[in-house]
């Protein structure tokens, strides 16, 4: 499910609408499916090391 929200620029959400949006999260669970696979151990590896180097780009 896809949400779409208008923000303002410089407009944050309050504590309540992210305790609001974590409490949705957990309820719902993750569904896999051709398009969107789950990431064998190996690709998760490599998904965390490329984070990790993008980081670490953006800081430089």
């Amino acid at each position: 499910m896809t949400k779409t929200f208008i923000i303002e620029s410089g407009q944050k959400p309050t504590e309540e609408q992210l305790k609001k949006e974590v409490e949705e999260a957990k309820r719902n669970p993750i569904h896999f499916d051709e398009d969107c696979k789950e990431l064998s151990p190996a690709m998760m590896k490599a998904f965390k090391s490329a984070v990790v180097q993008r980081n670490r780009k953006k800081k430089a």
